[in-house]
């Protein structure tokens, strides 16, 4: 056995506590027509949600990502992703930055569409049948295994008519407990003029002075969960050093995201309390992020080794 075997469990689930890294206040996420989610339970317990699982997928994806050099972290190196190129060689975007990864237009579209030939070819078998998630995760893997960890729905109907889906098997949100608004404000100013700068110049239009209200929150305790869904990860059928590479870079994303990658808005900044908690297994660990800095190069070799990821890892195609 090694730290990367799959436990026995169905799921891997991870808890930590967390806090404002200054103060107690923190601003949620929002949404449009709705505001901060905010619920009740059966209990009485007033909670709120921190970070949506939609928030919580990207920033794990972007764990692995710099953002400077526009390319993964060192430790990441080896693992498959498509980069998209202007026509003069320079960086527009990636499967990694995409909101969709490989069902991004501007990866479909690029280059002849290269890549979107390379999957009607492989799943043209598909048209005609069930999807096999083992032939999907086969393909997608050498193309962009990240796809494999935070879902892919190819939509395009000449792709074995839209029906490739891949489920996300990482997922995560922030919840917070116990919680009650703290209400404060503020203004815009216009040091010109407090009304606008004459006649017609109207608040909307950026001039004088604008009050605003702002709603914050204090909680009794705030938990970020994530759910690694191992029997997923066992479905794809891929090779046994594929598989654990999958879960080794599962927990490198969690560790990752944990110790460098909680600061979610300028008024949200947070920072672990203590030590994250394995619910699932029993007796599970999560790895320092030194540890996995150092493990992630081995196991992306020891899949590499198997012919299920390429040995040129990244996939360049020009979007026009």
């Amino acid at each position: 056995m090694t730290a990367f075997d799959l436990p026995s469990a169905a799921r891997f689930l991870v808890e930590a506590d967390l806090r404002p890294v200054q103060g107690s206040r923190f601003q949620p996420t929002g949404f449009p027509d709705l505001g901060p989610a905010r619920f009740t339970l059966p209990s009485g317990t007033e909670m709120l949600l921190v970070e949506s699982a939609q928030s919580m997928a990207n920033r794990l994806e972007r764990s692995i990502w710099d953002d400077v050099a526009k390319d993964v972290v060192p430790a990441a190196r080896g693992l498959s992703w498509v980069r998209v190129e202007r026509p003069d060689g320079s960086y527009l975007t990636s499967t990694i930055e995409e909101a969709h990864r490989l069902n991004s237009p501007y990866v479909l579209q690029a280059s002849e569409k290269r890549v979107f030939e390379v999957l009607r070819n492989e799943f043209a078998a598909l048209d005609l049948a069930g999807v096999d998630i083992r032939a999907v995760a086969r393909v997608v893997a050498r193309l962009d295994i990240n796809s494999l960890l935070h879902g892919l729905f190819l939509a395009q109907d000449k792709l074995a008519g839209g029906r490739i889906r891949v489920p996300r098997a990482l997922s995560a949100f922030v919840e917070a407990a116990d919680v009650s608004v703290a209400a404060s404000g503020g203004v815009k100013n216009d040091i010109l003029s407090a009304k606008g700068a004459g006649e017609g110049k109207k608040a909307a239009e950026g001039y004088g002075n604008v009050p605003f209200p702002r709603e914050e929150f204090v909680a009794g305790g705030i938990v970020a969960y994530f759910n690694l869904d191992l029997q997923q990860l066992r479905a794809y059928g891929l090779p046994e050093p594929v598989t654990r590479l999958l879960f080794g870079l599962a927990l490198y994303k969690i560790r990752a995201l944990l110790d460098r990658g909680l600061r979610f808005r300028t008024a949200c900044d947070l920072v672990v309390v203590g030590l994250p908690r394995v619910t699932s297994p029993v007796g599970g660990t999560l790895p320092e992020l030194a540890a996995m800095e150092e493990a992630l190069p081995r196991l992306i070799q020891s899949a590499v080794a198997t012919g299920a990821l390429p040995t040129d890892s990244v996939v360049r195609v020009t979007y026009a």
